[in-house]
């Protein structure tokens, strides 16, 4: 009997997909309780978590039987994925499972913050109109910067095509041929920051894209830009 441990909730469908499994044991945790998840990572065999919980080099070495790590997500950067490694402990992500919701979800934010829609609809619920304060700006003919071009990046790009926005791509293992299927211009971060009107960051986060939007870079960004 594998166990699986799960201490963040995830989708309910997704569980019972595993206790459909005859040879699966699903423990949920969710109590923040250092013993009871020391005595229950001691037995496990699969770790199941989100974005929340820190999967430390500690933690791990009370998991002496675990073999899997599960994150429901793209990140992994709650994982100490290099302990893991040392220990035989596979570190698995779903890069694919949210892209659309995420792309959309950013596509719905650039909207909001350049037509000041959070800011009208204040206004609105306060009895007032006041339309040439937020007439805001449209998204045609502006450049959008997607710092990161993997799978939530590309679906970026391909909505903000319908928008008519020209998309700018910083992606250093992204190639020429793909920035060309793509219908989008890669270029430096320098020339992204200095030409897009809009910025989106859709990069993991590791030790060469931390803080990557720092005081200099937004110092070099156009007046104006978003």
């Amino acid at each position: 009997m594998t166990r699986i441990l799960v201490l963040e909730e995830v989708s309910p469908a997704g569980l019972d997909l595993l206790r459909a499994e005859p040879g699966f044991e699903v423990q949920e945790l969710y109590e923040n309780s250092p013993d009871k998840i020391r005595a229950a990572l001691a037995e496990a065999e699969v770790l199941v978590v989100r974005s929340k919980t820190r999967v430390t080099a500690e933690m791990l070495e009370v998991a002496s039987k675990l073999k899997v790590i599960g994150r429901p997500g793209t990140g992994v950067d709650n994982v100490d994925v290099a302990a893991a490694t040392r220990r035989g402990v596979v570190v698995m992500n779903t890069p694919e499972g949210n892209s659309i919701s995420a792309a959309e979800h950013a596509l719905g934010l650039i909207l909001a913050l350049l037509r000041k829609i959070p800011q009208a609809d204040l206004f609105m619920k306060k009895g007032k109109w006041e339309r040439q304060r937020f007439m805001g700006a449209e998204l045609n003919g502006k450049a959008l910067g997607i710092i990161g071009f993997g799978k939530i990046g590309t679906e970026v790009a391909k909505r903000a095509k319908s928008f008519k926005l020209d998309v700018l791509v910083y992606d250093p293992y992204v190639s020429d041929a793909v920035a060309r299927d793509h219908n989008v211009r890669l270029v430096s971060l320098d020339e992204l920051l200095a030409q897009s009107d809009i910025i989106s960051l859709h990069a993991p986060l590791t030790a060469s894209t931390k803080n990557i939007m720092n005081a200099g870079a937004i110092a070099k960004m156009k007046t104006g830009s978003y």
